[in-house]
């Protein structure tokens, strides 16, 4: 190991580290005000995998809409499978046995090390053969907050894995937050039970101790504030979708300092994931012609900046997959 660790998601890496070196374009070792907002980080789209690095990671979150197949995981995950960890947050999942279908995806490359569910919300964490001799301690825990969307196993509220691997502690937490523009204040508050619920029942030992990583991915369904469908549709037709940031309300609660102080995101570069036809790639025709939104993200917090850098190679969107109204995200790297 020497002096310094260092963790890397697919295409990415973080390191910890006894000297204070950054890898990012940003400072991450400033104390974070506490209402900064979150932070944005430029993914540099390099495609190779680091030789140099203890670990990396790969995090993908996608909202099923009840419905996936075999040939939708072998899509998502594609052959470039040079990560040790692989986390997987899934919402709106169907009756199948999801855990086999992702099993079965990964079989010549990874295996399954542990997971979460609550009805319809599941996460899992799978790594690389023999991985399992480098899991320390792990724990699992969920949080619901009420509702199911209005259907059946469609779960709101948050499942949680927190692993401990090669003596680093990693937090993962994929979410299904309340739909619908008008409720911002109900997904902040949301936000803000579960980060407090999460674990608490091992509050009086030293689980507690703060994670080196803390991950947040899911269907936070925050929607974009005061533009109406045509003219957030127009922008994103002539791909000015970046201009459509300014009206994402998680940047602005975060901003506001409702939520997520101290986070990072990469920049929204992708188009927004919600809400399409399914079996396309057109958005909402229906009725309701829903003004799209980044619904599905990927946060993270670096407990001690000090001594963790971060570098973000990729953050996109699977525009190859159909069958939900949602695309997943991932990053390829961390």
């Amino acid at each position: 190991m020497g002096n310094y660790n260092t963790i890397q998601g697919g295409k990415g890496y973080v390191k910890r580290s006894k000297r204070k070196k950054l890898a990012i374009d940003y400072s991450l070792n400033k104390p974070v005000p506490t209402h900064d907002g979150i932070k944005s980080v430029m993914a540099d789209n390099l495609c190779n995998f680091s030789t140099n690095s203890d670990l990396c990671i790969c995090m993908v979150t996608w909202n099923m809409n009840g419905q996936v197949s075999y040939e939708d995981l072998v899509e998502l995950f594609g052959n470039n499978r040079g990560f040790d960890l692989l986390v997987v947050g899934l919402q709106e999942v169907p009756r199948k046995d999801l855990a086999r279908l992702l099993q079965d995806a990964l079989v010549d490359t990874h295996e399954l090390l542990g997971e979460a569910t609550m009805q319809s919300l599941q996460l899992y964490v799978f790594g690389t053969k023999d991985s399992y001799m480098f899991v320390e301690e792990m724990k699992v825990d969920k949080h619901g907050v009420g509702g199911c969307g209005g259907m059946r196993r469609r779960k709101k509220g948050a499942v949680a894995i927190s692993i401990n691997y090669k003596g680093l502690k990693l937090v993962f937490i994929t979410c299904h937050l309340s739909a619908h523009a008008r409720n911002v204040e109900e997904r902040n508050s949301q936000c803000r039970h579960i980060s407090h619920s999460l674990f608490s029942k091992y509050c009086n030992n030293s689980y507690t101790n703060p994670a080196h990583i803390t991950v947040w991915l899911g269907d936070l369904n925050y929607r974009l504030q005061g533009i109406n469908t045509d003219p957030a549709r127009n922008l994103i037709h002539r791909n000015l979708h970046k201009l459509l940031r300014s009206k994402d309300q998680l940047l602005q609660e975060a901003e506001r300092g409702q939520i997520f102080s101290g986070y990072c995101e990469g920049t929204l570069a992708f188009k927004p994931t919600y809400k399409y036809n399914i079996g396309s790639n057109n958005y909402d025709t229906s009725y309701k012609v829903r003004v799209p939104a980044w619904t599905d993200r990927i946060l993270f917090k670096i407990e001690d900046p000090n001594k963790i850098t971060a570098n973000l190679h990729c953050y996109e969107s699977v525009d190859d997959i159909y069958s939900s109204d949602h695309k997943p995200v991932l990053i390829h790297s961390f």
